[in-house]
């Protein structure tokens, strides 16, 4: 039986039960359809926000765009089309997607028109993956993956065929990925984070979130779910840290378990919305009318329905020794036990207490702190000592139901926690749904201290059918700016400025119409990064979308130029690299037009400094050296008078590395 955990309330249990003991979000399959073929709306300040009111389908789906353009949408790979597309990851000119069937490598040297490097099954979920060199990391919770990768699934409880942690792939050749290694962990991996150490070149370090059930002793030994008085050497409230030495990934193996949520009280959420309460009623009373399954849930009535009703109903056809489908019998025997069933399975765990894992951990090794996204709080974690994190700081906030990943801005100064209310699988985006609920909640981080600034959530409502809440997303490299990129599962795409983190800001988005206009069907965006100048969207249910920024008032063709300047060999989000702009033209004009958005300095001096650098970039040798330092000179000289000093001191500097490249 999967454990519960206690700050789930009635409105959230049956999204929570389903993930929980099935470990997966269904995704729908569509016939491919390219993006030229989609309708697309445009952005008109003057009327209602194109998002509202998209068709429905699959990848024909009404689409809407503003301020990006779609470059390409591939369809998943044949084996991988009835499973759920999860996280990315990036090496080269290849993009990672993971999925409940394994990973798909895709070649996206050509962003219009990718290409299917290696599509290798092995299922099991999240397969949330990272890489780092010639190795490929995938995790695995759920109770049906296998060791070897068979598609069979696991039926015993307790089986040494069943794989619950990290794999690790040799991907030296793409062609014939091989599993070199495999580390058990009592509670699978749910997610993991690499942490690249900068003063260990032999070895990489993996921190392992497993948010599901202990798993038994008898199957993997030293496993306990006793609580820490009572048993020292439980597996809750702690994480794993796999020690991986590069030269012998085989050998990896745990070295630490820190528990680092010592001493966190539980905390107080939100209970439903309006548009959740009224929902739950209606499908209470068309489970009532129709004789379908209701149970009461501290006090509030739930309708049992879906996967999880399935479920249910199979064991009890493996408890009367049966095969094959439920019968009459077996359903009225669910319904005569079904209370007791729920119960046992909520179980009393005796009093409340905080978080016993982690959802997500973002590790930025450049500045020796971590985020940790972690149920019921946020964490920041001190990480010079890779082995043994450890936690300097915690925030709560009622209006956060589940906290889900972080993301520090380039320079360390803040942190963006997102959470993701619903688990996933429910409508959040909703005109009735709070704005602070399932939103994004930004902090600026002054030591070890953490100071809330503000929320912020996708500005456009979406239909009760679509799941749709905070999700992955990644900074983009718009240089003396914090930009992101975030998905919001059916929500799509919304890219935002936190400059300022108490006035965040939409600049640009994409979305499509539901995946089905009548019902929920899980799709959208599940992890959306930029890598090496384009952004690549990890859609659940419809492939690979790959788009690029286009110039608004909000980013210029500058900044954008400058952005792509930033290139990487490999990118895992969740393993945070610091941003670092090589000398360019465009990264001195990126600086000059924010001058010009922000009236930071004169319109006279902007003009004179464009025309000083145009006829710099335009002639060579001693005489671009002479007039670039010039210009450096007078624009350091500038600054003391300018509306915004330091950042035409970065424009100054700039001009100066340009006089060295």
């Amino acid at each position: 039986m999967p454990m519960i955990p206690p700050m789930i309330r009635p409105i959230a249990l049956a999204v929570a039960l389903v993930a929980l003991v099935l470990g997966a979000i269904p995704a729908a399959a569509f016939a491919p359809a390219s993006a030229n073929e989609s309708v697309y709306a445009t952005i008109d300040p003057d009327t209602i926000d194109p998002r509202i009111g998209l068709a429905a389908g699959g990848a024909d789906a009404e689409q809407a765009l503003w301020n990006l353009r779609l470059l390409s949408n591939t369809p998943k790979a044949e084996q991988f089309e009835e499973a759920t597309n999860s996280d990315l990851a990036f090496m080269d000119h290849y993009a990672i997607q993971g999925n409940y069937n394994g990973f798909q490598i895709w070649d996206i040297s050509n962003p219009s028109a990718p290409t299917l490097a290696q599509g290798y099954f092995c299922p099991a979920s999240q397969s949330d993956v990272s890489v780092y060199g010639n190795l490929l990391f995938v995790s695995g919770e759920g109770l049906s993956g296998r060791i070897d990768c068979g598609g069979q699934g696991v039926q015993d409880t307790v089986s040494a065929d069943r794989l619950r942690g990290l794999r690790i792939f040799d991907i030296s050749d793409l062609n014939n990925p091989v599993n070199v290694g495999n580390v058990q962990t009592c509670r699978g991996s749910h997610t993991h984070s690499l942490l690249v150490d900068p003063d260990d070149s032999e070895n990489v370090y993996v921190y392992i979130s497993g948010s599901s059930n202990v798993r038994s002793p008898s199957e993997l030994p030293g496993c306990s779910a006793a609580m820490p008085e009572d048993d020292p050497n439980s597996a809750l409230f702690r994480i794993e840290v796999i020690k991986v030495p590069l030269a012998h990934p085989e050998q990896a193996a745990i070295v630490s378990s820190p528990r680092i949520f010592n001493e966190l009280a539980p905390v107080e959420s939100h209970g439903e919305s309006s548009g959740d309460r009224e929902e739950r009623l209606a499908e209470v009373a068309e489970a009532k009318a129709s004789g379908g399954y209701v149970v009461t849930i501290q006090g509030e009535e739930q309708a049992i329905t879906g996967g999880f009703l399935e479920y249910l109903l199979m064991q009890v056809v493996q408890e009367r020794g049966g095969t094959g489908a439920p019968t009459a019998a077996d359903s009225a025997a669910l319904r005569d036990g079904l209370q007791a069933r729920i119960d046992e399975l909520i179980g009393d765990d005796g009093p409340p207490t905080g978080p016993t894992q982690c959802h997500d951990i973002t590790l930025y090794p450049a500045i020796g702190l971590a985020g940790g996204a972690c149920g019921g709080y946020g964490l920041l974690l001190d990480i010079s000592d890779p082995v043994n994190p450890r936690r300097v700081a915690a925030v709560a906030d009622t209006n956060f139901s589940y906290w889900h990943s972080a993301t520090f801005n380039n320079d360390g100064t803040k942190i963006l926690f997102s959470d993701e209310w619903g688990g996933g699988g429910g409508a959040k985006c909703r005109a009735t749904d709070p704005m602070e609920w399932g939103a994004d909640a930004i902090f600026t981080i002054d030591g070890h201290d953490l100071e809330f600034q503000s929320y912020y959530k996708l500005p456009a409502p979406q239909t009760a059918v679509e799941n749709c809440v905070a999700h992955n997303g990644s900074l983009i490299p718009i240089p003396g700016r914090d930009v992101m990129v975030q998905g919001w599962y059916q929500g799509g795409i919304s890219v935002f400025d936190w400059t300022d983190p108490k006035n965040p800001h939409e600049i640009a988005f994409f979305d499509r119409g539901p995946v089905n206009a009548e019902e929920m069907e899980s799709g959208g965006s599940w992890s959306v990064y930029w890598y090496n100048g384009t952004i690549v969207n990890s859609e659940i249910a419809r492939g690979l979308d790959i788009l690029e920024l286009t110039p608004s008032e909000f980013i210029s063709q500058n900044e954008i130029d400058a952005a792509r300047t930033v290139r990487f060999d490999y990118k895992n989000v969740q393993g945070q690299q610091q941003f670092a702009w090589p000398p360019s033209f465009a990264l001195a004009r990126a600086y000059l037009d924010q001058l010009e958005r922000s009236n930071g300095l004169g319109a006279d001096r902007i003009a004179a400094a464009r025309q000083a650098l145009d006829s710099a970039e335009g002639s060579s040798g001693q005489a671009r050296s002479e007039a670039l330092s010039s210009l450096a000179a007078e624009l350091h000289g500038a600054a003391d008078g300018a509306g915004d000093s330091a950042k035409v001191h970065k424009l100054a500097e700039a001009v100066d590395a340009l006089v060295q490249a």
